[in-house]
C-alpha cells in the first residue's frame, strides 16, 4: 500500500477541515479513501487534488449539487463541456443578481445614515425606516 497522507494532513495541505472531509466522504463527493492496518484514513495526491477542487467550487459559491456533476463532468474529460458552462452561468447569474441586491441594500442604508446626522430619535430616519418598510427606495433589498 503506498504511504498516503493521514486525514490531519489532507486537511492541512488542502485547506479543508477535517470534519469536512469526513462530510464529504459521507455524501460520496470524495472517494472513501484506503485504510491502513490501524484502519486510518489514507488520502493520496488525487484525493487532495479532488478536495482543493471542492474547495475552490465552495468558495465561488456553488452548491454541493453543482459541485457533484462538475466532478463528475472532471472524472469524464471527453465529453462536451456544456454542462459545466451552464452550472458556471447559472452561478454567475446568481451572483449579478446579489450585486443588484447588496447594491440596492447599500443605497438604502446610505440614505438612512443621510437622513439620519445624529439628531433626535424621534426624527431618526433610521428608525422610521426600519420601522415601515414601505419607505424605502427599493423593495427588494
Amino acid at each position: 500500500m503506498s504511504a498516503g497522507v493521514t486525514i490531519g494532513e489532507a486537511a492541512r495541505r488542502s485547506g479543508v477541515k477535517v470534519p469536512t472531509i469526513r462530510y464529504y466522504e459521507q455524501i460520496d463527493l470524495l472517494p472513501a479513501p484506503a485504510r491502513s492496518e490501524a484502519n486510518r484514513r489514507h488520502y493520496e495526491a488525487a484525493d487532495l487534488r479532488r478536495l482543493a477542487f471542492i474547495r475552490h467550487a465552495r468558495e465561488l459559491g456553488f452548491e454541493i449539487e453543482a459541485i457533484r456533476t462538475l466532478l463528475t463532468l472532471q472524472d469524464n474529460p471527453n465529453q462536451p463541456c456544456g454542462t459545466a458552462d451552464a452550472i458556471a452561468q447559472a452561478r454567475l447569474a446568481e451572483v449579478v443578481q446579489r450585486i443588484r441586491s447588496l447594491t440596492a441594500l447599500k443605497i438604502e442604508l446610505e440614505l438612512m445614515v443621510e437622513g439620519c446626522r445624529q439628531g433626535k430619535v424621534c426624527e431618526c430616519r433610521v428608525i422610521e425606516v426600519l420601522s415601515d418598510h414601505d419607505q424605502c427606495e427599493s423593495p427588494h433589498h
